[in-house]
């Protein structure tokens, strides 16, 4: 058993924070965002992927809390977008993802498993889209193997993306039920409610015990007109981590104030870099 969900000391937003001790946004970032539990992010920038981690997870098992994480290697990430890049090969991202979850080992954790993998899946050409399906499931028998204790979370998209029964369809054809369920929202800005009805119609899709968790790090203002995701203003920060709210889990996967590209108000500021501009503009809502 873990007291409460790990803060990230070294998140993008606490970084800048210590860089940044005389801004005047420093406070707010600092109580609103940089001190609360959320998830870390690892991919082709880590250059000791075991090694990255497990520092990670022991950390969060030497305060005795529960650390979140997002793998995020997949070959083709993106589908070439904004997060693009990815393991080299096929071979590269089993044994990458094999290292991340035997890192983890015994240890309690939460895992988000490859944002967006499944719902791009229609933008791959046709006959590549069984080797990603056959990489997702690889990475549920890893987890379910070696990280027994992980709650386990396949990516599902978001609450308008893909219909029910086709992504149901889809976790079955990864082994979804050898982990603890799937992910929604991740990165995203839909209503936790919007969010718990989707996962409900998913569940019924299955005919299974799958749960499912809700990234609700940017959702407190819901989804922007037109559900434009990058970088949006007038947007807000949602409900901290925390067992249930409506889901199995809500947890901060995306980092409040990373950037989802250099578009909107994050202009100028690449994927997945902190900038106090939309961290702010969450913030305030």
């Amino acid at each position: 058993m873990t007291d409460g969900f790990y803060a990230d000391p070294a998140s993008n937003p606490a970084e800048w924070v210590r860089a940044n001790a005389g801004d005047p946004r420093a406070t707010a970032i600092r109580t609103e965002i940089a001190e609360k539990p959320g998830a870390r992010w690892f991919g082709d920038w880590n250059p000791d992927i075991a090694a990255d981690v497990s520092g990670y997870v022991g950390a969060a098992d030497a305060a005795d809390e529960l650390p979140s994480l997002v793998a995020y290697n997949i070959p083709g990430r993106d589908c070439g977008g904004h997060s693009g890049g990815g393991a080299g090969s096929q071979e590269a991202y089993r044994a990458w993802i094999s290292d991340f979850a035997a890192a983890i080992g015994d240890r309690p954790s939460v895992v988000v498993i490859e944002p967006d993998a499944l719902a791009q899946l229609d933008c791959m050409p046709e006959d590549e889209r069984p080797v990603r399906l056959d990489l997702l499931s690889h990475a549920a028998a890893e987890f379910a193997e070696k990280a027994p204790n992980t709650w386990a979370c396949m990516d599902g998209g978001n609450a308008t993306w893909v219909e029910p029964p086709v992504l149901a369809e889809r976790l079955r054809a990864i082994g979804v039920e050898r982990i603890r369920g799937f992910a929604l929202n991740v990165s995203n800005y839909y209503t936790t409610e919007e969010s718990v009805a989707k996962g409900d119609a998913i569940r019924q899709a299955l005919v299974g015990s799958a749960r499912f968790l809700v990234d609700s790090s940017r959702n407190g203002n819901g989804a922007a007109p037109g559900g434009e995701w990058c970088n949006p203003a007038g947007r807000g920060l949602g409900v901290p981590s925390q067992v249930g709210g409506g889901a199995d889990l809500l947890v901060w996967a995306k980092v409040p104030g990373d950037s989802d590209g250099d578009c909107g108000i994050g202009q100028g500021v690449p994927a997945g870099t902190f900038s106090p501009d939309p961290a702010m503009s969450l913030i305030n809502g």
